[in-house]
């Protein structure tokens, strides 16, 4: 039967997320040049749009669909034919609101990747690879690990909110598109940002955000959720003490920049753990994403040479990575209903890692092969004189500031 309390509940969950990608808009576009802050905010605006769409149309039946052997979603729910008010079984709240609040999970993960690639990719390119991506990597890796059916669910892999179906799949696919599509003019060494308290903004609102993605992915108003909650918000603070004491310490000064990136590295880290874990246990979750996410993006890249303009690998896939498999080590039976590494059941982090494995190998290969179609039917990256001059004008034929500015 449907709960009046979990139904309010998600619905507000789904506001808060839906948020997301707009907010991530304004972190990312106050961390480009000034020259390209529209053409980001414009990605993310097209993609809250546009896989919105598919989602209804294809996307959720192919995610959350009646089971097809483990792999994907049937057919039955397109156009979300057969998908009415009632309750799936086990949920409490109507089906559409699932579909909805899914859908903002299928929104904001290709949006994440967006500052991989940002100043230089050609907007006809990025949306057609936008909707494939979303359809042949994000949709099956959800039916794998969230539905009913999927084999990666079969096997007991824990992800509460994301950690792997979200950050580790758009973490590596960042990677992936940053080293083909080639380093910006100038190289890899970013410019200041141009506009860090948007990024503030940004930053503070993806931090509000992530109640509703976390202790909303309780579907319900219970303990779990409650869990949820608590151990978001613990495992950012964490996070952005670790970050802030290294810039400290190693830099000689801590820093804004450091500080917003820290939060979100330990916000990703818990995602997949939210659920599972005590509030001390997402104090060491939280600590690890931003130490991890700190060596990769201060160390790693920099030796590595890769232009991830905005650190979505080192903070999403690295930070995701180590939130998974901290999942199998801190799980508590009494909060999530399975036990891991410390607690007794050695066999869940084997599961954990497999999941990590597999969404590495398959975002990494799938990435590749979309990269590949989308640049030989339409091209991926901007002329040279148009990254000069910036996406801004050279895409979109607007500007984000004056010649005065």
């Amino acid at each position: 039967m449907i709960n009046g309390a979990d139904t309010a509940w998600v619905i507000v969950a789904t506001a808060l997320v839906m948020l997301m990608t707009p907010t991530l808009a304004f972190f990312y576009g106050g961390l480009v040049r000034k020259k390209n802050i529209l053409s980001i905010l414009m990605q993310c605006m097209v993609i809250l749009a546009v896989i919105s769409i598919q989602w209804i149309l294809f996307g959720y039946s192919l995610a959350f669909g009646p089971d097809k052997g483990g792999v994907i979603g049937g057919y039955e729910w397109f156009f979300l034919k057969n998908v009415g008010l009632q309750p799936l079984e086990g949920q409490t709240i109507p089906h559409q609101l699932f579909v909805c609040f899914q859908m903002m999970f299928a929104v904001i993960t290709p949006a994440l990747m967006v500052g991989a690639f940002a100043e230089r990719i050609k907007f006809t390119g990025f949306l057609f690879f936008i909707i494939l991506w979303s359809t042949f990597i994000y949709d099956p890796m959800a039916h794998w690990v969230w539905a009913p059916g999927g084999w990666l669910f079969d096997k007991g892999v824990l992800d509460f909110a994301g950690g792997t179906v979200i950050h580790i799949t758009a973490g590596i696919s960042a990677l992936v598109m940053s080293l083909m599509i080639g380093k910006r003019n100038g190289g890899a060494s970013s410019p200041s940002p141009h506009n860090l308290p948007f990024a503030v903004l940004g930053a503070g609102f993806l931090w509000f955000g992530w109640f509703g993605f976390n202790a909303g992915s309780a579907l319900a108003v219970k303990e779990q959720t409650v869990s949820a909650f608590i151990n978001t918000n613990t495992a950012a603070a964490a996070a952005v003490l670790i970050w802030m004491l290294l810039d400290w310490f190693i830099h000689k000064t801590p820093t804004v920049l450091g500080v917003i990136t820290g939060a979100v590295a330990g916000l990703v880290a818990i995602t997949p753990a939210a659920g599972f874990v005590t509030p001390m246990a997402s104090i060491a979750i939280g600590a690890g994403g931003s130490l991890l996410g700190f060596i990769f993006v201060t160390y790693v890249k920099k030796k590595c040479g890769y232009d991830d303009t905005l650190d979505v690998f080192g903070v999403h896939g690295m930070a995701g990575i180590w939130g998974a498999l901290a999942t199998g080590l801190f799980a508590v039976k009494e909060i999530g209903g399975t036990d891991g590494l410390f607690n007794g059941n050695p066999s869940q982090l084997p599961v954990q890692a497999l999941s990590v494995a597999v969404a590495v190998v398959f975002a990494a290969a799938g990435t590749f092969i979309l990269f590949k179609i989308t640049d030989f039917l339409i091209g991926m990256r901007v002329e040279s004189r148009d990254e000069k001059i910036g996406l801004d004008l050279s895409q979109h034929h607007e500007a984000g500031y004056t010649l005065m500015d």
